[in-house]
């Protein structure tokens, strides 16, 4: 196990850089304020989205047509 004398550091997802991994680090995982910002910032422009396909507009979950 890891001891107070002996933090755990992890790759920051943002940058890669060290990040120590316990609650001395507010920022945990990442490794600062502005990395954490930056991924927060990702999520919100839908940047990690899962790539899929659109259903065809008459399928039955489909969004519905629009009427004239």
């Amino acid at each position: 196990m890891n001891s107070p004398a002996n933090p755990r550091t992890v790759p920051c997802p943002t940058c890669g850089g060290p990040s120590l991994y316990g609650p001395a680090n507010p920022f945990r995982p990442f490794c600062s304020e502005r990395c954490k910002q930056i991924d927060l910032g990702a999520w919100a422009n839908e940047d990690f989205r899962v790539p899929a396909e659109s259903p065809p507009e008459d399928a039955e979950y489909g969004d519905p047509k629009r009427l004239p």
